[in-house]
Parts: structure tokens; C-alpha cells; sequence
């Protein structure tokens, strides 16, 4: 039977999950929540270069993306972060909803499966 191996699990979660060469993160938000939609999508994504990076992969192996803005009226803001900071050619599979999230403060969730 393959190994499953759970990264700082508490009793709610793990921040990320290896099974096959596979990397599940867990969502992902920004620490900062005074800052804008850009702010906080720009620290979402650094916090996940470095959750990659621990993970032994990279952005240029993503394969999936579910995105939670709280406003989908922010989409547009979010997106231009979001394709700055992907590599060329590397768009995963992605869905992007409004939706609420744990904190009126939050205003972006990213949550991604990539490969080594």
C-alpha cells in the first residue's frame, strides 16, 4: 500500500499532504489582513512558492487551483497577480468562486495540488 504523509497536521488538518509524488496543500491565506485583494493575493502566492518549495516541487509542476475570492468583483485584481507570478505555459486546471471565508478580513484562498 502507498505511503500517505501528513505535514503540520493539527485536529482540523494537515498544511500539506504527499501521496505518490503528489502535493496537496491545504488553502492558503494571507497573514497581513489590513492589505487590499493585491496585497493579500501577493502573500497568498509567496506563502505557496515557500509551501511548494518545503514540498520538494514547484509552481512550474502545479496541476490544479481552487480560488476563493470574497468579492468575485475582485477577480479581476486577484488574476493579475495571479498570472504574473505563473510561469509561462504553466496554467493548472483552476476554479475561482466568491464565497465567505473565515474571516470578513480575508478576502483571498488558494488551495493547490502539484507533482515533484
Amino acid at each position: 500500500m502507498a505511503k500517505i504523509t501528513r505535514h503540520n497536521s493539527n485536529p482540523i488538518l494537515s498544511t500539506a499532504v504527499e501521496y505518490h509524488n503528489f502535493v496537496f496543500l491545504s488553502g492558503i491565506t494571507a497573514d497581513d489582513l489590513s492589505q487590499d485583494i493585491t496585497g493579500q493575493t501577493k502573500q497568498v502566492l509567496a506563502k505557496i512558492d515557500a509551501a511548494l518549495e518545503a514540498q520538494g516541487t514547484d509552481k512550474t509542476r502545479l496541476l490544479s487551483a481552487q480560488i476563493w475570492v470574497k468579492d468575485i468583483r475582485d477577480r479581476e485584481a486577484m488574476n493579475k497577480e495571479w498570472i504574473a507570478w505563473l510561469p509561462p505555459g504553466g496554467q493548472p486546471a483552476r476554479a475561482c468562486v466568491e464565497a465567505n471565508l473565515a474571516s470578513p478580513r480575508h478576502l483571498v484562498e488558494i488551495m493547490i495540488v502539484a507533482c515533484r
